[in-house]
Parts: C-alpha cells; sequence; structure tokens
C-alpha cells in the first residue's frame, strides 16, 4: 500500500516510525525547507513517553531534558495550594520530562531518517490539495520556498498530519474556522537559576486574574548551573480581538498583569523580561468532528483534533493516533477501510473528550476554584475553603480523561 503522510512533526514522523517498525512504508512530505530545531518547551507525558519507547528513543530523549519530579499549584500571591509527585516518582513506569521541542522533532527525524531513509522524507513541500478516485489519491504541491508547483504524488491513502491549520482539513470541511474564545497567550524561554527543586512544574495563578506555567527544558545550559525556563502565560481578552498566528510578542503588551508577581521563590515579572525570544498567540481549538476520514483520506494529531495546549497532551493524543492507526494498517493489511473504520472507532470519541475537558476542566482548574472559593484573595488556612484530597481528586479527574492515570492497586505505564 502506497502511504502518504503530509506533515512531518511528531505526530508524522511517530506514524511512519511506527509503521516502519510493522513492515509498512510511508512518504512523509513536510512543508519547512529544512528541519531546525525550532520553538519553545514541551512536556513529554508519561503516556507519550510510552510511545516514544517503542522507536527506541526515550533514553536518548530523557537525556536531553529534565525529569519532572514534582507538579505545583500556587495562587497568585504566591502561595502553594497543592503538590503532587510526578513522572517515575508518581508510580509510572515513564518518566515525565520536559524539553526543547525542538530536541524532540530532531530526534525523531534522525530516526525516521535513519530507519526509513532519506528519500522517504521529503522537505519544501507543501500540500495544496488532493484529488481521489476509485484508484487512489493525488496530492498537489508546491514548494514552500519559491511557490512553485511541484510534481503531483499519487498514493493509495493520505494521512494528514499537518496540524491545527490542516489544509487536507479544510478541503474536507470547507468553511471551518477554529473556535477562538478570548484567550491569549504569550510564550518564551528564559535562561535562569533553578526554580524550587530545579525539576518542579509550576501552574500559577488563573486565566480570569492571569496564568503563567513555568517548567524547565535544558539543565546547566549556560556552564554555570542556570537552567533554560520555559514559561507560558494565559490571559483571557476581548474575544473579538484574536491576534495573529504565532507572531512575535512584546513584554509591554501583557507584562501589567504580572508586574506583582514577585514572590520568596520566584520573580516572575524579572524571569519574563530575561526573555530573549516572546512569541504571541491565541488560544485556540476547534470543534470536536464525528469523521476523520473522506474517502482515501484520514486526519491524525492536531488536523483531526486541535485542543487547548493545557496540560500537555496534546502531542500525547497525536502519538496514541499514530500507534492506533499504524496497529489498524498491520492488522487489516491492504484494506484500508476496515482499518480506518478500526481507527476512527477507537480515537474519535478518547479525542474528542479531551478537547472538551481541556475547554472545561484542564488541570489548572485547580487554581480556579481555589481562587472562587477564596474570593481570590491570600489564605491563612486553605483547609478552611477546601481539602487537599478534594483537590487531588479534581487532578485526578483530568488524569483519566486524558488516559494516564494509575489503576488503584496497579502501576500506570
Amino acid at each position: 500500500m502506497r502511504i502518504a503522510i503530509v506533515g512531518g512533526g511528531i505526530v508524522g514522523l511517530a506514524l511512519a516510525l511506527g509503521l516502519h517498525k510493522r513492515g509498512i512504508t510511508a512518504s512523509v512530505f513536510e512543508a519547512a525547507p529544512e528541519v531546525k530545531e525550532l520553538g519553545v518547551g514541551i512536556t513529554v507525558l508519561p503516556h507519550a513517553m510510552r510511545e516514544l519507547a517503542e522507536f527506541g528513543i526515550a533514553g536518548e530523549l530523557e537525556a536531553q531534558g529534565i525529569e519532572n519530579a514534582e507538579s505545583c499549584f500556587f495562587n497568585r500571591f504566591g502561595q502553594l495550594i497543592y503538590k503532587e509527585p510526578r513522572g517515575r516518582l508518581a508510580g509510572y513506569t515513564h518518566p515525565e520530562v520536559g524539553m526543547h521541542r525542538g530536541r524532540l522533532h530532531r530526534t525523531l527525524w534522525d530516526a525516521a531518517v535513519a530507519r526509513l531513509g532519506e528519500g522517504a522524507l521529503h522537505t519544501d513541500r507543501r500540500c495544496a490539495g488532493y484529488v481521489q478516485d476509485g484508484d487512489g489519491v493525488t496530492l498537489r504541491f508546491v514548494q514552500t520556498s519559491t511557490g512553485k508547483p511541484c510534481p503531483d504524488v499519487k498514493a493509495d491513502v493520505l494521512v494528514a498530519c499537518d496540524g491545527v491549520n490542516s489544509t487536507i482539513r479544510q478541503q474536507m470541511y470547507p468553511g471551518e474556522g477554529v473556535v477562538f474564545t478570548g484567550i491569549n497567550t504569550w510564550r518564551g524561554v528564559a535562561v535562569h537559576r533553578p526554580i524550587l527543586t530545579g525539576r518542579s512544574y509550576i501552574r500559577v495563578g488563573s486565566i480570569k486574574t492571569g496564568k503563567i506555567v513555568i517548567y524547565p527544558i535544558i539543565d546547566n545550559v549556560d556552564g554555570a548551573g542556570n537552567q533554560l525556563i520555559n514559561w507560558t502565560t494565559e490571559i483571557t481578552t476581548d474575544p473579538s480581538e484574536k491576534n495573529d498566528w504565532n507572531k512575535p510578542g512584546r513584554v509591554e503588551d501583557f507584562i501589567r498583569y504580572y508586574e506583582s508577581w514577585r514572590f520568596d521563590w520566584l520573580d516572575v515579572p524579572a524571569m519574563i523580561r530575561k526573555s530573549d525570544v516572546i512569541f504571541e498567540y491565541p488560544m485556540v481549538d476547534k470543534d470536536p468532528i464525528d469523521r476523520w476520514s473522506e474517502g482515501r483520506v484520514l486526519l491524525a494529531g492536531d488536523a483531526a483534533h486541535p485542543m487547548y495546549p493545557r496540560g500537555s497532551n496534546g502531542s500525547a493524543q497525536g502519538l496514541i493516533d499514530a500507534r492506533v492507526l499504524s496497529d489498524a494498517l498491520a492488522r487489516h493489511a491492504a484494506d484500508w477501510q476496515s482499518a480506518f473504520k478500526s481507527y476512527e472507532a477507537e480515537r474519535v470519541e478518547r479525542a474528542a473528550t479531551v478537547v472538551r475537558t481541556n475547554r472545561s476542566s484542564p488541570p489548572d482548574f485547580i487554581n480556579i476554584k481555589v481562587e472562587e472559593l477564596t474570593g481570590d484573595r491570600p489564605f491563612d488556612n486553605l483547609d478552611a475553603f477546601i481539602s487537599q484530597d478534594e483537590l487531588r481528586a479534581l487532578s485526578d479527574h483530568y488524569k483519566t480523561i486524558a488516559g494516564f492515570s494509575i489503576p488503584v492497586g496497579g502501576q500506570a505505564t
């Protein structure tokens, strides 16, 4: 079966590697003219690391990042609300790792080149659309760097892994747009001394009054013991003023929300101002759809289920897509219709549940709940408002929805 994968990001490469491991060849078409280590941080959750371990690269990835030891929730006054162990320290087989997204992508790309061969991976190819008939799918490409047409590509099936702004999904669902509810995001990286344990994933505040997520992604980045710290802010704004997608950000546009956030364990505005690069983009997703396929064309990853980047779960869900689809195509051999049906039956509703949960009850719902109960004021005794057991239940609820809860009496993968 000739399989074309559009999109050479994390999910597209994982799918190509998963198919190769099962004896199935595929060709990958990536829009970027060349692969560079771009982006900021990403948290690889235990169930995502489980999927990556299948390719024999988990150890390499772990060495490139920082294993998270704990997750900590603070109010905007710097008071600890709740914390819990993460990864192996929480009983998982696999670690939870914060790392540079570009390093993760490069490691997957190099593994794909080594195993599939350079001829199977094509850069500088932007998919401009497709046509299909009873014999296959014809993909139309243009060269990203020049805009010139490229030769068409024929395949038996096409799998779209081209992200939230998928050209292929737009052709399947014309007129569909992203959903923006007024939450804008700024994010960047800063060289900083280790914060708390140096292996802490930190959430401070809420989207109602200003929120920031902070975690380290590279250890001893300067040879002086400092770490490269990834930070992401979320702020509720006027929903009619959606900004451009992923544009350079300016400190002066949002620093006012965090100017007073100077705690005994971190000076937040000072950390933000030390950042060399800042990006700004709207927090968007798309309403879940019941059908990810149209004939010989299939969606995976963010092309299938774009979700709010909360809980570090978008990449994990895409990696699960890749494994489930690889299994289905191997199990059904040349019967791509049955493989597609099996894949959709297992993934569509589960992914939709995560999309909805990320909107309404993300992990930082803990911060929102405490902010409401305390009237957004410092507290003397949090137990007078809510117990640690109740907060733990909120955290465990999200893990269950996202698919990485620890079974009672057992060990999670």
